[in-house]
């Protein structure tokens, strides 16, 4: 890996925003981003990069190669829990396995935010397609997680698979950024030149508000994870730089872009902490809370964006 690619990764000020929250928490600091805030936050950055993502998509050729990249994502988002299930389920119960497969079958929104932040500071390509491969790398692994529960676990998964699938596809994060897409496509040039400084120029200042409310978020959860001993955090890293680094170099065979490469191995190696545990509270309450989002969010999270990125990126210019 290159050191000064590393090094470019880590002295991003978004980046180093996260580490101010990390360290508030550390210094018990009340510093804190208010909810609502937050929430404003994370629906501008999902909206922003659905619109411009279909603007992309809309001066672009649909074919194979488009297809293929989407195909592999969704592939992905099956074939990862349908393995690490039979993994986790060796060292937890049924219904922790099958949230932990689901979330580490899905993808993180904000990792892949912050990796299309990088592709652009490093003045890297990719495709608007990329957009509409990580909205549908969601549903796919929350409906394998509930599939493993109902064939393992007796008695659960009462939620019908109609109801999970519409549950799937209509959380909020996922309906803005395939409405954004959809509207940023079917708007003109011109059109979208009238919101571009909201959509565009204060982009990086709203993602580092953002991190800096994550690196918080998370430091408050890490010591959720060592609570249940080493396996959590080791899978929470292992498992993700397995996936990242396979599809990283699959994808070669799919592809010549870096970016749209970088951006599919971030989502392989990433883990949902927003639309998973949503789906999960509803159809898989009796797994632990306590245990998936702090491993996605304190554990998986920070490794992704701070060595997973450029580590991901190593293997691809290999």
């Amino acid at each position: 890996m290159s050191l000064d690619l590393l090094f470019d990764n880590l002295t991003n000020p978004a980046l180093l925003f996260f580490f101010l929250g990390l360290f508030a928490v550390q210094v018990k600091s009340d510093l804190a981003i208010p909810e609502n805030s937050a929430k404003f936050i994370s629906m501008y950055l999902l909206f922003s990069i659905g619109f411009k993502g279909g603007q992309e998509l809309s001066h672009s050729e649909i074919g194979m190669e488009t297809l293929g990249v989407i195909g592999l994502g969704i592939f992905t988002a099956i074939a990862i829990p349908a393995y690490t299930f039979f993994i986790l389920k060796r060292s937890l119960n049924k219904y922790d396995s099958a949230a932990l497969a689901a979330a580490y079958g899905s993808v993180s929104a904000v990792t892949f935010v912050t990796t299309v932040s990088f592709l652009e500071m490093e003045g890297i390509s990719f495709g608007g397609h990329m957009v509409a491969t990580m909205a549908m790398m969601e549903a796919p692994s929350i409906v394998m997680g509930m599939l493993f529960l109902s064939i393992f676990a007796k008695g659960a998964g009462k939620m019908s698979m109609k109801k999970l699938l519409h549950h799937s596809f209509t959380n909020g994060s996922v309906l803005l950024i395939l409405g954004s897409l959809v509207i940023g496509y079917v708007a003109n040039e011109q059109q979208a030149q009238g919101i571009a400084p909201f959509t565009t120029d204060i982009f990086k200042g709203f993602l580092a508000v953002f991190l800096l409310d994550m690196g918080i978020t998370s430091g408050r959860n890490l010591s959720s994870c060592w609570k249940n001993g080493p396996f959590p955090v080791i899978f929470g890293i292992v498992v993700p730089v397995i996936n990242g680094i396979v599809v990283a170099l699959v994808s070669g065979f799919i592809t010549d872009s870096v970016g749209d490469r970088l951006l599919i191995a971030i989502l392989a190696a990433s883990a949902s902490y927003i639309a998973v545990p949503a789906a999960m509270k509803l159809a898989n309450p009796k797994a632990n809370p306590g245990l998936y989002i702090p491993m996605a969010l304190a554990v998986t999270f920070p490794f992704n964006i701070t060595i997973g990125i450029p580590l991901y990126l190593f293997f691809i210019q290999l």
